[in-house]
């Protein structure tokens, strides 16, 4: 079992708590209607609404663990902890490509990651380039495919 600290902001951790809320509350009850509702279709051993449902029940049973084993091991940042000037986990970061492209960027856990909204992990390729950067520095950047890129560190703040 991992037991590394996973390290989140204060919307992250109440994002797993909500998320975890939710499979109890309602996900739970919702895929034991749906097993009960299959059962009445008879003969389990060749119904695939039954079996399919199973298995929604495995994944949330899963996810459960998972969410609660994280919780165990959670550490809320605190703005505090945030520095102003050089870039951490919690940091908002506006960074400048080499074509002029201007991107912000908040760097936070892999638990909150979302690239897609501006959220990158401590631990992708890009975040971990810009770890310890302050504004001016340039981070070089390979990519999973094995490209260069760098980016001109703007500005760097906190996100809370």
């Amino acid at each position: 079992m991992n037991n590394k600290e996973i390290v989140v902001t204060h919307a992250g951790l109440a994002a797993l708590e909500a998320e975890l809320e939710d499979l109890k509350t309602v996900k739970r009850k919702e895929v034991a209607e749906k097993i009960k509702v299959a059962r009445g279709f008879g003969d389990l051993s060749e119904n695939s609404e039954y079996d399919e449902a199973k298995n929604e029940q495995g994944f949330i049973e899963s996810r459960i663990a998972q969410l609660e084993a994280m919780l165990k091991r959670v550490r809320v940042l605190d703005e505090d902890e945030i520095s102003a000037d050089t870039i951490m986990m919690g940091s908002v970061v506006k960074v400048q490509d080499e074509e002029g492209v201007v991107e912000e960027y908040t760097i936070t856990g892999s638990t909150e990651a979302d690239p897609l909204h501006g959220k990158l992990s401590d631990e992708s390729p890009v975040g971990a380039a810009l770890l310890g950067k302050h504004a001016g520095d340039v981070a070089d950047i390979t990519l999973p495919n094995g490209a260069t890129i760098q980016y001109r560190v703007l500005q760097v703040g906190r996100s809370m």
